[in-house]
C-alpha cells in the first residue's frame, strides 16, 4: 500500500466525518420544524427522537456482522449516501408515516456509517503508527458547526425543511460518491476483505471492552447534557437572555473543534492515557463550574472547559478499543470491538438528556449537573486502560510498524 493511497484515504475519510457532522446537525437542530411540519405532538415526539439512536445501535451491531463478509469501506460507501437521502426524505415527506420511515432509515444507516467510519479511522491510525483519530473527529465537529449554521440560516429565513435540505444534499451526495472511491481499508489483504494482521481472528470478550463502553456512555451523557440543556440552564438558572442562552452550545462546539484539532499532538507527546485523564478532569471541572456558577460569565467558562475536556474522550476510546481488538483478534477483532463500542454512544445519548431532566425537576438543575460530573470523573480511573506512552499508538504495534519499515515499508 503506497503512501499516496493511504494519505488520500485519510483525506477522504476526514471528508466523510465532516459530511456526517453536517447531516446530523441539520437534523437535530431543526427538530422543532420537523415537529411542526408533520404535526407530531409533544407526547409523541420523544418516541420519534428515541427511535433514531435505538435503530442506530441496531445498525452498528449489524455492521459488525456485515464486515465479517465485506470490507468496512464498502459499508461506508453505501451508508453515507443513504443517510443523506434519508435526511432529504425527512424534509420532503407528506405525512407522519413517511417521516417515521425516513427517520428509521436515517437511524439504521447512521449506525452503520458511524461504525464503519471509525473502523476505517482505527485501521488508518495503525497504518500511520501514530495518533490521527482526533483529527477525524475534529472534521466531524467542523461539519457540525457548518450544519448548525446552515440550520440557523434556514430557521431565520423561514425556509421549509425541503428548501433547507435539498441544496445541501445536492452538493454533498456526488462528493461522497467520489470520495468513496478513495476509502482505504488499511488492514485489507489482496482481496480487500479485511484479512491480515497479527491476531487470531478471535472475538473480544465484553469484559475486556467494558471500561471503554462505560467511558463512551459517560462521554455521551456529558455531550447530550450540553446539547440539550445548556440553553435552558443559562436562561432559567443563570438568568441570561434568550439570545445569550444560544451561545453556550456554539462555544462548546468551537472548543470541541479546537481540542480535537490539537489533540493528536497531545497524544503523540504525552500518550493516550494522559490525554484521557486530563480530558476527564477538565470536563469534570467544567460541570462543577457550571453547577456552581454565580452568573453567566462563569457558566460560559464552564462550557469552554467542557468542550476542551469531553472532546478527546470519544476518539481515544475508539482508538484504544480498536487496538485491543486488533491485539486479540487481528483486523476482524478490531472491527468487532469498534462496532460494539459504537452502540454505547447511543446508550449515552438516550440516557443523558432524560437523566438530567428528571433530576432537575425532582431536585435542581444545578444538582443535575453534578451527575455527569461524577460520571466523567470515573473515567479518570479507567485512563490506564488506554495505554500508549510517548505518543505511541501501542507498543506492540509500534514495534511491528518499525520492523515493517526496516523491511522496506513506507513511513507515512
Amino acid at each position: 500500500m503506497t503512501d499516496t493511497r493511504v494519505r488520500r484515504g485519510r483525506a477522504a475519510l476526514a471528508f466523510s466525518f465532516l459530511v456526517q457532522g453536517v447531516a446530523f446537525a441539520l437534523l437535530v437542530t431543526r427538530i422543532p420544524a420537523v415537529q411542526d411540519r408533520y404535526g407530531i405532538s409533544d407526547a409523541l415526539l420523544p418516541a420519534f427522537l428515541a427511535a433514531v439512536p435505538v435503530l442506530a445501535g441496531v445498525g452498528s451491531v449489524t455492521t459488525e456482522r456485515l464486515v465479517r463478509r465485506t470490507a468496512p469501506s464498502f459499508v461506508l460507501r453505501w451508508a453515507q449516501p443513504v443517510v443523506l437521502l434519508a435526511l432529504l426524505a425527512v424534509g420532503a415527506g407528506r405525512g407522519m408515516i413517511q417521516v417515521a420511515l425516513a427517520l428509521a432509515v436515517f437511524g439504521l444507516s447512521v449506525g452503520a456509517l458511524d461504525a464503519s467510519m471509525n473502523m476505517l479511522g482505527v485501521s488508518l491510525q495503525r497504518a500511520y503508527g501514530r495518533s490521527i483519530m482526533l483529527g477525524f473527529h475534529a472534521a466531524y465537529s467542523l461539519g457540525g458547526i457548518a450544519g448548525a449554521s446552515l440550520a440557523w440560516l434556514g430557521a431565520h429565513g423561514g425556509w421549509t425543511l425541503g428548501v433547507s435540505y435539498a441544496p445541501v444534499v445536492a452538493v454533498l451526495l456526488p462528493l461522497v460518491l467520489i470520495a468513496g472511491r478513495w476509502y482505504v481499508d488499511a488492514d485489507a489483504g489482496p482481496a480487500g476483505t479485511g484479512t491480515g494482521g497479527t491476531g487470531s481472528g478471535r472475538g473480544v470478550a465484553f469484559a475486556v471492552l467494558l471500561p471503554f463502553c462505560l467511558v463512551m456512555s459517560f462521554a455521551y451523557i456529558g455531550d447530550s447534557t450540553v446539547s440539550n440543556w445548556s440553553a435552558k440552564y443559562l436562561q432559567d438558572v443563570l438568568g441570561s437572555s434568550e439570545r445569550t442562552a444560544t451561545v453556550p452550545y456554539n462555544v462548546y462546539m468551537v472548543t470541541t473543534l479546537l481540542g480535537r484539532t490539537l489533540g493528536d499532538l497531545g497524544v503523540r507527546r504525552f500518550g493516550a492515557a494522559a490525554v484521557v485523564r486530563a480530558g476527564a478532569v477538565l470536563a469534570a471541572a467544567g460541570f462543577g463550574l457550571v453547577a456552581g456558577a454565580p452568573g453567566v460569565p462563569a457558566g460560559m467558562a464552564g462550557f469552554i472547559l467542557l468542550g476542551l475536556g469531553l472532546c478527546v474522550l470519544v476518539p481515544q476510546t475508539f482508538a484504544a478499543a480498536g487496538r485491543i481488538g486488533y491485539e486479540r483478534g487481528g483486523p476482524a477483532g478490531s472491527d468487532a470491538a469498534v462496532a460494539r463500542l459504537n452502540a454505547f454512544n447511543y446508550v449515552g445519548f438516550l440516557i443523558g438528556s432524560p437523566l438530567v431532566g428528571v433530576i432537575g425537576d425532582a431536585w435542581s438543575y444545578r444538582g443535575a449537573m453534578l451527575v455527569p460530573m461524577a460520571l466523567v470523573l470515573v473515567t479518570v480511573g479507567y485512563a490506564r486502560s488506554f495505554g500508549g506512552t510517548g505518543g505511541r499508538y501501542g507498543d506492540g504495534h509500534e514495534r511491528a510498524r518499525a520492523a515493517d519499515v526496516g523491511r522496506g515499508g513506507h513511513r507515512l
